[in-house]
């Protein structure tokens, strides 16, 4: 994971523990990319998803 997307780790509220999967968040909201998931704890972050 790139430096600038860890800044958004400590943003992020405790809603998924899972540290993959908030890399992923940190990811795609920096990037503004679509995660593909039927998570429903990602869902409830501030990005885009599609399932």
């Amino acid at each position: 994971m790139e430096e600038a997307a860890t800044g958004h780790l400590s943003k992020l509220p405790t809603l998924h523990k899972d540290p993959f999967d908030r890399m992923l968040i940190c990811q795609a909201i920096q990037h503004e990319l679509t995660i593909l998931t039927p998570d429903p704890l990602i869902t409830q972050y501030a990005v885009r998803t599609a399932w």
